[in-house]
This record gives structure tokens, sequence and C-alpha cells, in this order.
């Protein structure tokens, strides 16, 4: 039986590493049956919507979707259609695993963390309110009547908002996905030694949560310490898990440890669907050049492997990346030390040669 998967190819060079990866996912001998979908600029110019209702459906009708980076158009509709398609269908969860490969140029050795995001509150929740409008102006009154110090009258306003329950949600799928993936270690990550009443919460969730996994370490890192510990020992870290905004943060750092956002693979999933996707944009400049290099997008499709219980295909794609990569030959010009790109492969001949490692 074939599994039903929404494939949403998107733009700039996504259509291009989104078809090495549906390549590279059928050569494990899987059966995949793809639903096309169109959402970003390509959807705007051909439906007039960048993300149309039929995207959504798709994707709760199938649970399971795997997308190219998509482009916000500016100016108009969402602030980001990522966050907008994390939003619409509760997807609670971002999950980011960084592992260095041999033959990626980095400064780090041996890297391997995943850092677990709080996805749907905090300030991204988008409750903002603009400088000088009277709804700012009647938000600082009531915020004023209660508070030591005062609000500025001019000032713009973000509403940081951290539930139990959703930070409850949080801890638990990190908690979860340690156990399942024989990690050792999950550390909460906040800043509740300044926001005591939110980022304690989160905190203060966490310890409580830790408590029904003790065959799993628990421990926590103020935020700012959390980083400059990552760049003096990474080691010392397994499982990271914090609000959105600093997970938004650690996410990008963790990817720049293992040589940039063109290796890292990225996932959003909630409780009736999960979203697959790299986390590096379209890069319109480089569309259709058959030079994109998809080795994120394919080591999203990895991570969707796992998610459907599909292990041995999941390992075996993984290994040939990274026999591929650190054989240095059949790889895309940003991955070679030289940089030449002359001497290398097209985003067609890397998937080529991935695939004939299978």
């Amino acid at each position: 039986m074939a599994y039903k998967i929404t494939l949403i190819p998107g733009d700039g060079i996504g259509p291009e590493v989104s078809e090495a990866t549906r390549r590279v996912l059928e050569a494990t001998g899987i059966d995949f049956e793809w639903d096309v979908q169109i959402a970003g600029l390509t959807a705007l110019e051909e439906k007039g919507d960048v993300l149309p209702d039929e995207v959504l459906e798709s994707i709760r009708a199938n649970k399971t979707a795997i997308k190219g980076p998509l482009t916000t158009p500016i100016g108009s509709g969402f602030r980001s259609i990522n966050v907008a398609l994390r939003q619409a269908l509760e997807l609670y969860a971002n999950l980011r695993p960084s592992r260095t490969f041999e033959g990626v140029r980095s400064v780090f050795d041996h890297v391997d963390l995943v850092v677990v995001r709080e996805n749907l509150e905090d300030l991204y929740a988008g409750v903002e309110f603009d400088t000088g409008t009277d709804e700012a102006h009647d938000v600082i009154a009531k915020i004023n009547e209660y508070a030591d110090r005062p609000v500025s009258e001019t000032a713009a306003v973000s509403i940081k908002a951290i539930t139990p329950e959703n930070s409850e949600r949080i801890v638990r799928f990190a908690f979860e996905y340690a156990k399942q993936n024989d990690r050792k270690l999950v550390t909460a990550v906040h800043k509740a030694n300044i926001m005591k009443f939110s980022d304690g919460l989160f905190l203060h969730v966490a310890q409580e949560v830790a408590k029904d996994y003790p065959e799993i370490e628990f421990n926590d890192r103020i935020i700012d310490n959390m980083c400059m510990q990552l760049m003096q020992r990474p080691e010392d870290y397994d499982v990271l898990v914090m609000p959105n905004l600093y997970g938004d943060v650690v996410s990008d750092l963790t990817s720049g440890m293992i040589g940039g956002l063109g290796v890292a693979p990225g996932a959003n999933i909630g409780v009736e669907a999960a979203v697959f996707e790299p986390i590096h944009g379209s890069a319109p400049s480089h569309a259709g050049k058959n030079e994109a290099n998809p080795t994120a997008m394919i080591l999203t499709g990895v991570m969707m492997l796992r998610h459907l219980g599909e292990q041995a295909a999941a390992k075996k794609v993984e290994d040939a990346v990274a026999a591929v990569i650190a054989e240095g030959t059949a790889i895309t010009y940003d991955l070679r030390q030289d940089r030449d790109p002359s001497k290398a492969a097209g985003t067609s001949g890397m998937a080529d040669a991935i695939i004939a490692r299978l």
C-alpha cells in the first residue's frame, strides 16, 4: 500500500530540490502516491492566493506533507506563509536536527543536536499593537494600571504569552522524541531569571514533565548562557526544548555550527498532521540552473521516512547522503571545498549519486 503524501514543490529552487528528493525517496523501493499542491508565489500567480484552501485540505486528508521553500510576496498576504501553515494546521512542534557530515566545511566536528521549538505561542503568536494607534494606547493604559514601571505611550507592544498546556505539550514531545530515538538528555532553555512569570512558567512545567521520564537526564540553561555553551562544548548537549522565539534563534545557530542551512532539515508536527520542510529559502537567483544543493530537502525526506516508521529506509538514505558528501565528487558547488562550479555536480547529478548508493 502506497503512502499518500502531499507534495508542495515550492518556489525558486523548490521544484528542483523537491524533484531530487522525490526521486531519492522512490529509489528506496517504498511506494508513494504524491498529491501535488502549489503554494507561495506560484500559487499567487496561478490562483490568486498564496495558501489556497485545497493545500490545507490536502494536508488534513493525507496527514503528511513535504514541501520545498516558499516565497512570501512582499507587501501582501501573510507575514510568513510557513507560519500561517503551522498555525492553520496546529503544527505545534518544530523539530530541527543538526549533525555534522564529513566533507561539509564547518567550524565544529561531531555535532549531533536536536532543537525542539514550540511553534504556536510566545511572541510569534503575532499579538501586536503598532505605535500611536488607538489600540496601542488602550493596551498601554491598561498595562499601566498594574505595572510597577510604566510603559511609554509611544511604544509599540508585542504580547508574550506562555501557557502551561502548550509548555507541557512541547516538553513532553521533546522527552518522547528523546525516548524513541535513544537520546540521553533533554535541556530546557529559558530566561526565567528575568521573565519570572512567562519563562518561569515554562521552566516549572518542564521540571514537572521531566519527573515522568526518570530514564532521561534533564537540566536547564538560560538562553544566553546556552548559546555560549553551544559554542564552547556542544558535545555536552543533546535535545534542546524551548519557547518559540528562542527556538527560532538557536535552531539557526545550530545549523550554522554544522555548515549552514544547506544541510539543515526540519519538520513541523501536530496532533493531526506533519509537514516536512528544509529551512533554507527559495533562492530565486539560482532557480532553473540545476545548481541548488538538495541535501537539506533530501534529509527532510529522511525525517519524513522516520515519521512514517520506515526506519531502515531512512538510515539507507542518510548513509547515502553522508557517503556522497564525504567522497566530495558528485556534490553541488557550495559543498565543494574550493567552491568551483566547473567541477561540481548539479542538483540532479547529486541526486543520481545518492540513488546509486541506495
